[in-house]
């Protein structure tokens, strides 16, 4: 099996770390984040774990290809050697029956010569007869000398014979005695190559079953990487799910932070407020007191001045109009009063109203903060107006005692009076209705505010519903990835076991053909020594020696016979056995199939409920990044509204004061235009002056004028006045800058005095 499996390289795994270290500290920082951070860390533990286990498996799987190289050569070796014992065996089978061939044409000559003998020794023994025969008659010498000389030349001829047959023989025996040697040194060497070839086939079995024990563990091995590369990539996929998740979160909290910042920064400064407004509305019920002391004080003097009218009747008139006055400056206060009032319970309300909306305006807090200043502005116009209106009875009763000699006077304040109550009548007319509008807008903006909220809380439940939804999606894929594994793990099982039963059915078959090799070779030797037996039964006739050598290897034989009919039964025995075995592997893998085809099924189930499970996940997390996007927007627009208030409001103030500075100013606009005036006087002389120059420098008159027009320095008087001339005018100017700065330090008093 291929093994090229994408790993994660060392490079990249160290700045995953390095990253993930950062993550750590940047989440060290947030209490909030805790559990978070703790997930995190036990996240990366597995992982690292996971990493340690994959370069330990992967050390094993070289250590286990490497031992598998070597058992693999030293395999290729062992069955090289086995062919090449199977060659020397088959050519030593050749050459033991060339041996016998030639063993048997010895045999054959060895029958011939001693025929030959046995004939040659009956012709001498009937020729020593006859010999003898003829001894007793008598016959000529020269036919005896011939018959001597014939018989001596086949006497000679024969022995020549017998002696070649001697040397014949035993080199025949020789022979037959080097062949027997061969022949047992032949058996003894296929013997001992039987027995090797026994030993390296136990050898070639351990080394194949050590080979399949390599190989499953390999397969395991493999198994288990990719078991870990696959909860490696999805750890991966988490922690980037995570570091995303990180993300929305640290933004989300940077953004619920400054949202917490400048809510309790508004809640303070509202507070503050609230304690001013306290503070003043106790001063103004203070004021109120004494203005009602004052109006008690002024009724009593009224009552006295009615006593004083009583008994001054000649002044009557001018009284009763003195006393209207009073009634309608004491009404002026009156109404005063009730404006305070008013304007009290007014702010009473807006405390109880700002001590409800503390929770939902935090973010209009400027827009407050201005309309308190309004409030208070308003407040130190209505003290002013009350210390005047004071001034104005102390006076009166100073007048009252004074009527005759300050009639005129107070006619004339009385006007001014009615003057300065009209044009604050129409200022407090202008003011309420600045803070009628301020009011309409506040209730606007804190109904924009208060549906915003709700949006919020809607989309906030919304969120918590989505991370449900995605937390029960969650357990759900996790259940189906434990299925998964469960399915993989039975899977690996199956196929392990459908592997042995491979292996195991191919040793069988290969048992099975080496067994019905063993039989045909049996067989074969069967078939020659049935042979030989014939030869033997054949031989038994001639020779009792072989007959007994012949018995000797009859019973061997036959024994051998019985050994290998005993070896073909088990081995058929056994045939049936695997015959069997095989048919319940076969029946075990279609069984197997059967399983692993549902299991598959299964899986092609699993994996399409996986797809839309997931599809369903990216439009849950596509409908929360659109959601996101409308709050962020919603915001953005909230905060510009909010801008864009703040800056309407600093042009007023800004307004406000250049309109007070061009107030000041109106008193120094006589000194200016006679200035101006000066000035414009000056210009028309100068211009004047110009034109008559040009005009003599176009038509000179007096040619020799330059000469009466020479420069001349000035006399030190001359420089002295001028000097003293601007040493006042400096004195004036930082005079006047002193002033200037005098009424700077009092406004920023009162301005001080005013904000705090």
């Amino acid at each position: 099996e291929e093994t090229d499996n994408p790993y994660i390289e060392e490079s990249a795994f160290e700045a995953l770390e390095k990253d993930s270290q950062e993550f750590i500290s940047i989440l060290n920082r947030d209490e909030v984040l805790e559990k978070f951070r703790v997930e995190y860390e036990k996240l990366l533990a597995v992982m690292k774990k996971s990493r340690e286990n994959e370069k330990h498996l992967m050390e094993k799987c070289r250590k286990l290809s490497a031992e598998l190289v070597e058992k693999s050569s030293k395999v290729a070796v062992l069955t090289k050697l086995t062919h090449d014992d199977g060659e020397t065996i088959s050519s030593l089978k050749s050459e033991l029956e060339k041996a016998w061939k030639m063993v048997d044409k010895a045999y054959e000559r060895e029958q011939k010569t001693k025929e030959t003998i046995n004939s040659l020794n009956k012709e001498i023994s009937q020729l020593n007869n006859l010999m003898k025969e003829r001894a007793g008659h008598e016959y000529n010498v020269e036919d005896l000398l011939r018959l001597q000389e014939e018989v001596t030349e086949e006497r000679d001829q024969l022995l020549s014979e017998v002696v070649k047959l001697r040397q014949s023989l035993t080199e025949i025996t020789e022979q037959q005695q080097e062949t027997e040697k061969a022949k047992n040194e032949a058996e003894q060497s296929v013997l001992q190559l039987q027995q090797d070839i026994q030993l390296r086939q136990s050898e070639e079995l351990r080394e194949a079953r050590k080979k399949e024990k390599m190989e499953t563990e390999l397969k395991n091995l493999l198994a288990e990487m990719d078991n870990k590369q696959a909860e490696v990539q999805k750890l991966q996929q988490q922690i980037e799910n995570d570091k995303e998740e990180q993300l929305k979160i640290e933004n989300n909290l940077r953004e619920q932070k400054t949202l917490n910042e400048k809510a309790g920064k508004e809640l303070e400064q509202l507070k503050m407020k609230y304690q001013k407004l306290t503070q003043e509305s106790e001063q103004q019920s203070a004021m109120l007191d004494d203005v009602m002391k004052d109006i008690g004080q002024k009724t009593t003097q009224l009552k006295e001045l009615q006593d004083e009218t009583a008994q001054m009747s000649l002044e009557i008139s001018k009284l009763s109009k003195m006393r209207d006055v009073l009634q309608s400056k004491l009404r002026t206060a009156e109404e005063y009063k009730v404006d305070a009032e008013h304007e009290n319970s007014m702010l009473k309300n807006q405390i109880i109203r700002l001590e409800k909306e503390l929770e939902t305006g935090k973010k209009q807090a400027e827009t407050d903060k201005r309309a308190i200043d309004g409030l208070v502005r308003e407040r130190d116009m209505l003290n002013q107006n009350l210390i005047k209106a004071a001034n104005a009875t102390q006076k009166q009763i100073d007048l009252m005692k004074l009527h005759e000699q300050s009639k005129q006077n107070l006619e004339s304040e009385i006007q001014n009076y009615k003057i300065e109550a009209q044009k604050q009548r129409k200022i407090i007319y202008q003011l309420e209705k600045e803070r009628e509008s301020f009011i309409k807008e506040m209730s606007e903006l804190k109904e924009k505010v208060l549906n915003h909220m709700k949006d919020l809380e809607m989309h906030q439940i919304q969120i918590c519903d989505y991370e449900k939804e995605i937390e029960m999606q969650v357990i759900k894929l996790k259940q189906q990835q434990n299925l998964c594994e469960t399915l993989r793990t039975e899977r690996t099982l199956y196929s392990k076991n459908l592997i042995e039963a491979k292996d195991e059915i191919a040793e069988m078959m290969m048992k099975l053909k080496a067994s019905t090799r063993q039989v045909d070779q049996l067989k074969e030797e069967i078939k020659e020594k049935d042979i030989a037996l014939e030869k033997a039964h054949v031989e038994f006739q001639q020779s009792e020696d072989e007959r007994k050598s012949m018995k000797a290897e009859l019973l061997k034989m036959t024994i051998q016979a019985q050994e290998a009919k005993a070896y073909i039964k088990n081995q058929e025995a056994e045939e049936k056995k695997l015959l069997k075995i095989i048919a319940e592997a076969d029946a075990e893998r279609l069984k197997q199939k059967k399983e692993f085809d549902k299991v598959l099924c299964e899986r092609h189930a699993l994996g399409t409920q996986l797809i839309h499970r997931n599809d369903e996940v990216a439009l849950l997390y596509e409908k929360i990044k659109i959601q996101q996007a409308i709050l962020n927007r919603g915001e953005s627009d909230y905060r510009q509204r909010v801008e864009d208030m703040r800056l309407l409001k600093l042009e007023i103030k800004k307004l406000r004061r250049e309109k007070g500075i061009l107030g000041k100013n109106v008193a120094n606009v006589q000194e200016l235009r006679w200035e101006f005036n000066h000035m414009q006087k000056e210009l028309l002389r100068e211009q004047t002056r110009c034109k008559i120059l040009e005009e003599e420098m176009q038509k000179p008159l007096q040619v020799h004028r330059w000469r009466k027009l020479e420069a001349s320095d000035p006399t030190t008087y001359e420089l002295i006045l001028k000097v003293q001339r601007l040493q006042k005018r400096l004195i004036s100017k930082t005079g006047e800058v002193i002033e200037k700065e005098f009424l700077l330090q009092v406004l920023q008093h009162h301005y001080f005095v005013a904000s705090h």
